[in-house]
């Protein structure tokens, strides 16, 4: 019998099979990969909270070791937290997760007991313009909030250059990407915010 290929009911029925079977190697291949997915998101976030606390590592293995025997998870039914001891010091870390300009922006902020002082800030994850807001990711940016004193209870991203002072609160914002700055800003001020919530720090 031979089979009519210009025939609609056929070329609904041979999609219906190509996309049904795409469909099942798709979700055979995540089904396949989804521990290892998983595996790499927490990697990510360990490393995030360890360099925002400023715990070194040489490799994955180390950062795990670290996290598992220097981190402990602080029981909140709101936020998630840990905490760590340096130098006679606690430190605590807040997951966070808040609006940039194109979409969320989750990482990691560390502070001293008192909240006076911003230990250290990593990105998990963001959607921000490449080039752009997407360069709050880099070592520059971030390290500007290593030991950065908080004035007033709060820490300002500067449009005008700063004088690079550790004592003032201010850090300044990624040319070109002033929405995504303000939005860093917005999102260290909340979780500043939600620490002293937790801490109990006035």
């Amino acid at each position: 019998m031979k089979i009519d290929r210009e025939n609609r009911f056929y070329t609904i029925v041979f999609t219906f099979i190509i996309t049904f079977a795409f469909v099942i190697v798709l979700s055979l291949i995540n089904n396949a990969t989804e521990p290892t997915v998983k595996k790499n998101q927490e990697l990510l976030k360990v490393k995030a909270i360890l360099n925002a606390m400023d715990i070194s590592y040489l490799s994955d293995d180390e950062a795990l070791d670290k996290f598992r025997n220097d981190v402990q998870k602080v029981e909140n039914d709101k936020y998630e937290i840990y905490k760590t001891t340096s130098g006679g010091e606690e430190i605590y870390a807040l997951i966070f997760s808040g609006s940039g300009l194109w979409g969320t922006i989750t990482g990691v902020l560390a502070v001293d007991s008192s909240l006076s002082t911003i230990k250290g800030i990593d990105f998990i994850s963001q959607s921000e313009t490449p080039g752009l807001g997407g360069r709050i990711e880099e070592n520059w940016f971030k390290d500007q909030f290593r030991d950065e004193k908080v004035a007033d209870g709060m820490v300002s991203v500067s449009v005008t250059k700063t004088d690079g002072s550790k004592e003032d609160g201010k850090v300044d914002a990624v040319t070109g990407a002033t929405l995504t700055s303000k939005s860093v800003e917005k999102i260290v001020n909340d979780s500043l915010v939600r620490l002293r919530e937790v801490l109990g720090v006035k």
